[in-house]
């Protein structure tokens, strides 16, 4: 599944690149089939600080992130020494209001590059009209884009950012997926996406992949080593869950997320992600 040259060359001159067969349409279910039984159990969808670093709680989680399909793309971008920093759920229940505004995903991360990618599995079918994400082709040459805070209560994103300047809108790219492809696409690449209009849920499992030679700039921070070796110790090394939601894994969730959420949250008062 490495990428070859026309592809990476694609992808560094537009910052994305879609679709991408990382598994088959069955396993994606399999997949969905985990997530939604554990809803299921919990009484609802998965919310707060459980949307995110779920790899670290689910071994069904872990096996996507895992996934060599996605890495052997990714280490084509990247190389062959790569961290997970995070991973979220972005979920959209059908005929809702929830939607993504135009930002970029490392704004507030705190990281001290941008060499990063988010690789966008998706575990349901994402026609355009389920709100499929949208690119701004060669966006991510326009270095960062000072952001607004929003914390509007439809929008997914963690603060409700959105870049401080309008979007042409017939230079939107639309990137449908179906369950078990994928998108890939650069941390400064600005993107964003509609409401679900569509009788099914749209979900979609946001993997975020970079070198093992960046660092963390405002806290001390945590990542999982999927591929390669880390020759820096940047970051604290996660451990992979050996059970669904046992104690050793409930616990570095928890001590992992507070870490993400000290430095996603700097310069406000919130202590966990939003629902």
């Amino acid at each position: 599944m490495k990428l070859d040259a026309d592809a990476v060359e694609q992808f560094n001159r537009d910052g994305y690149l879609f679709p991408i067969r990382v598994m088959s349409a069955d396993e994606a279910a399999r997949h969905r089939s985990a997530l939604e039984t554990y809803e299921g159990s919990s009484g609802g969808p998965i919310a707060g600080n459980l949307r995110h670093k779920t790899h670290l709680l689910f071994t069904w989680a872990s096996e996507i992130a895992h996934n060599p399909a996605i890495l052997d793309a990714v280490e084509s971008i990247l190389g062959p020494d790569i961290l997970l920093w995070g991973s979220s759920f972005f979920i959209k229940e059908p005929h809702t209001t929830s939607y993504v505004s135009w930002h970029q995903d490392g704004t507030y991360w705190g990281l001290d590059g941008s060499n990063i990618v988010t690789a966008w599995v998706a575990l349901a079918d994402a026609p355009v009209e389920s709100g499929a994400m949208r690119f701004w082709p060669k966006s991510h040459l326009k270095a960062q884009i000072p952001h607004n805070d929003t914390f509007a209560s439809d929008n997914l994103l963690s603060r409700g950012q959105e870049i401080a300047v309008d979007v042409p809108e017939d230079e939107g790219v639309d990137v449908p997926l179906r369950a078990g492809e994928m998108s890939l696409h650069h941390v400064l690449l600005v993107h964003g996406s509609k409401p679900n209009r569509t009788s099914d849920r749209r979900i979609g499992f946001a993997l975020r992949y970079m070198p093992t030679s960046l660092a963390q700039t405002r806290t001390r921070d945590y990542a999982t080593l999927v591929r390669g070796k880390d020759a820096f110790g940047h970051f604290t090394l996660e451990p992979r869950p050996a059970a669904d939601l046992d104690e050793a894994a409930v616990n570095a969730h928890k001590t992992s997320t507070s870490a993400q959420v000290a430095a996603v949250y700097a310069g406000t008062d919130r202590t966990e992600y939003r629902a």
